[in-house]
């Protein structure tokens, strides 16, 4: 089956060289593309099936981090963090010529859209915040924090399945044997030595655990640049990175924002479920 998408590249500001996912969309195009922006220790495959789907009707374009999947990694672990890849994704709406699009953003990728939208106020014309907010829980930040930069290896796909299971099995307890060989396929690799590891640079969890990147402060402000912008919120039930009382601010400061919440999930939803591809197609509907 032929992909949809056109694996191509950027360059940033610092020399690395940046891979996303292209989709074109259907002939002729040539409105505002949705831009997806992935999770702390995730890649452009978290978004496959939603990216095929969207594609349908819109261009989507889902860039890889510097330092995750197929982008260059980072001489200097310091430029891990938000701002620089927010700088790293504005050079390539640039390149680009993209003015205007819609923006999906899984945790990082939705802080990422705050710190985008109060540089050029009115060119994110929707978005969807993927469990996250302007406000964390830094009960859920620790508990990535266990985790993030630790590494492994496994001899099988059937192995990494099962440790991911034990890793996060209270985000996910009715995830079957099937669901978590997907979700190591979407977040492991074969490496060179053909064990199974992590499709990231390890490096990421040196600044992530310095105070201000693994949440920027004041981001309520950002946050005020999107008010009136239609917008999805996506919240698993089980989530222990984004609380109820959050959710509620944010409703208050942006009246044309809706949410969904996805039972018996945690951090994050896939927004393969159904209750959140259903509401994101009633969401760009109205765009």
């Amino acid at each position: 089956m032929a992909s949809n998408y056109e694996d191509r590249s950027w360059t940033s500001e610092d020399g690395l060289n940046l891979h996303y996912r292209d989709y074109a969309g259907p002939e002729g195009y040539d409105g505002p593309p949705v831009l997806c922006l992935h999770g702390l220790t995730r890649n452009s495959r978290d978004f496959a099936d939603l990216a095929d789907h969207l594609c349908q009707t819109r261009r989507v374009i889902v860039p890889e981090m510097r330092g995750r999947g197929m982008s260059d990694y980072a001489p200097s672990s310091d430029t891990y963090n938000p701002l620089q890849y927010v700088a790293d994704v504005e050079k390539l709406l640039a390149e680009q010529s993209i003015d205007r699009f819609i923006s999906i953003g899984t945790s990082m990728g939705g802080l990422m859209t705050m710190l985008m939208a109060p540089t050029r106020p009115g060119r994110i014309v929707a978005l969807v915040m993927n469990d996250i907010g302007p406000e964390v829980n830094m009960a859920g930040v620790e508990r990535i924090g266990t985790y993030v930069g630790q590494g492994g290896s496994y001899p099988t796909w059937i192995h990494a399945a099962r440790s991911l299971a034990e890793a996060h099995g209270a985000a996910f307890p009715d995830f079957d044997l099937d669901k978590w060989l997907e979700m190591a396929k979407r977040t492991l690799v074969v490496s060179q030595n053909g064990r199974i590891s992590y499709d990231y640079d390890m490096a990421i969890a040196e600044p992530f655990k310095q105070p201000g990147n693994a949440a920027p402060a004041n981001l309520w402000l950002a946050y005020e640049a999107l008010r009136n912008v239609p917008m999805l919120l996506v919240r698993g039930e089980l989530s222990d990175l984004l609380t109820p009382e959050t959710v509620g601010q944010m409703g208050a400061r942006n009246p044309a924002m809706k949410t969904v919440t996805v039972p018996r999930v945690g951090h994050a939803p896939s927004l393969d479920e159904p209750e959140a591809r259903a509401a994101i197609d009633e969401l760009l509907a109205s765009v």
